[in-house]
C-alpha cells in the first residue's frame, strides 16, 4: 500500500510530460526526487475507496459479488463526489460513477464497454494482499471492481493479472518467474467469462460468445506480455520503458510496464519507482502499479522512512497494510 502511493505521488509530477522535459528539470533519472508535500492522485484513492469496499463486504462474510457490489459501488461513488477529487481523474471514472449514483440503474447500466483505460487497474492491488482468498474470489473480484466503470474485456484481464501478481509476490514467487506464471494463467483463463461476477455485462457486447468476449481481452494481455519478454530479453535501464510495452493509457500496458520497470531493478524498489515515474507515458500509474509489486515483493520496510512519513493518507495506507498483512 505504501509503494503503490509512493509511486503514485512520484509519478504525479512527471505525467504527461516527455522525457527530454523530464531531463531538463529533474536530470538523471535515478535521483528523481519526491516531492516535500507527497500528494497522490486518483490513483490512490480509488484504491482507498476498493480497500474500504473490501473490508465491509468481508466483514459480512466471505467474498462473493453480491456482498461487493453495494459497498464498492459506494464507495466510487462517493470518492467521485468527494471535493478531493482534483486530481485530474480519467474521464471514465467520472461518467461511469455519475451513472453509478443514479440508485435505479444496474451497475451494468454505468460500464463503459468500450473503455480499458488503466483507471480499470491502477486501484486493483488491495485485493491481492487479502489472505484466505480462492483464486475464484480474488480474480473474480478483480474483474468485477474493474467492470463497475471499465468494461472492456482487456480492462477486466488485465486488472485480474494485476491481482494475481500482487498475490504470487505476497506469496514469495521470485520475481523472475512472473512473465511465465501470467502467461499460463493468462492462457488457463482465456475463454472464461465469469458470469457470476459480472452478470450479463458481456451480452452488452458485439461479441458472438461470453467466449469471445473474454477471449479478446486476454489476447491483448497475451499480446502485451509478449512485448514484456522481448523487453526483458534484452534489458535497456536507461531507455523510456515505454518504448518496449506501451505508454501506459491503456490497463494492458500500465500493467506491462510497471511490470518492467519492477523486474528491471527486482531488488531496487526506489530505483523500480523512479524508473517508472521517469517515463514518457502515463507516469503516475505506471509507478504506482511498479511501486505495488515492489512493495508486495520486499514488504513496507523497503521504502526510505522520510518518504513513508510525508505520504498523502499515510495512516489509512498503513492501516489496511497490517490489517491484511
Amino acid at each position: 500500500m505504501l509503494g503503490l502511493a509512493l509511486g503514485d505521488a512520484l509519478g504525479f509530477p512527471t505525467e504527461f510530460q516527455k522525457i527530454p522535459y523530464l531531463e531538463r528539470s529533474y536530470g538523471d533519472w535515478r535521483e528523481l526526487p519526491l516531492r516535500k508535500v507527497a500528494i497522490v492522485t486518483d490513483d490512490t484513492q480509488m484504491t482507498l475507496a476498493l480497500a474500504r469496499a473490501l473490508r465491509t463486504a468481508l466483514a459480512r462474510g466471505p467474498l462473493d459479488p453480491l456482498r461487493l457490489a453495494d459497498p464498492l459501488r459506494e464507495e466510487y461513488v462517493d470518492w467521485w463526489r468527494s471535493p478531493e477529487n482534483n486530481r485530474a481523474p480519467g474521464r471514465t471514472c467520472l461518467v461511469a460513477c455519475e451513472l453509478l449514483s443514479r440508485p435505479e440503474r444496474l451497475w451494468q447500466d454505468a460500464s463503459q464497454l468500450g473503455s480499458k483505460g488503466c483507471g480499470a487497474n491502477m486501484r486493483v492491488a488491495p485485493l491481492g494482499l487479502v489472505r484466505g482468498l480462492t483464486e475464484q474470489q480474488l480474480t473474480g473480484a478483480a474483474q468485477l471492481q474493474a467492470a463497475l466503470t471499465h468494461g472492456h474485456p482487456t480492462a477486466l484481464a488485465a486488472s485480474e493479472l494485476t491481482a494475481w501478481t500482487v498475490r504470487l509476490l505476497t506469496e514469495g514467487v521470485r520475481p523472475a518467474e512472473l512473465p511465465a506464471l501470467l502467461r499460463a494463467h493468462a492462457l488457463a483463463n482465456r475463454t472464461r467469462y465469469r458470469a457470476d461476477w459480472l452478470g450479463d455485462l458481456a451480452d452488452r457486447a458485439h461479441d458472438h460468445s461470453v467466449e469471445e468476449f473474454a477471449a479478446r481481452g486476454w489476447d491483448e494481455c497475451l499480446g502485451v506480455l509478449d512485448r514484456l519478454d522481448a523487453a526483458l530479453a534484452a534489458p535497456d535501464r536507461e531507455a523510456d520503458p515505454c518504448l518496449a510495452t506501451g505508454e501506459g493509457w491503456i490497463a494492458e500496458e500500465a500493467f506491462a510496464t510497471g511490470l518492467l520497470c519492477f523486474l528491471l531493478f527486482p531488488d531496487d524498489p526506489v530505483l523500480a519507482i523512479r524508473r517508472a515515474a521517469f517515463s514518457g507515458g502515463d507516469s503516475d500509474s505506471i509507478a504506482c502499479l511498479a511501486g505495488a509489486f515492489a512493495g508486495a515483493h520486499h514488504g513496507a520496510d523497503a521504502w526510505p522512512a522520510d518518504w513513508a512519513a510525508r505520504i498523502e493518507y499515510r495512516e489509512e495506507l498503513l492501516a489496511f497494510g497490517a490489517l491484511w498483512d
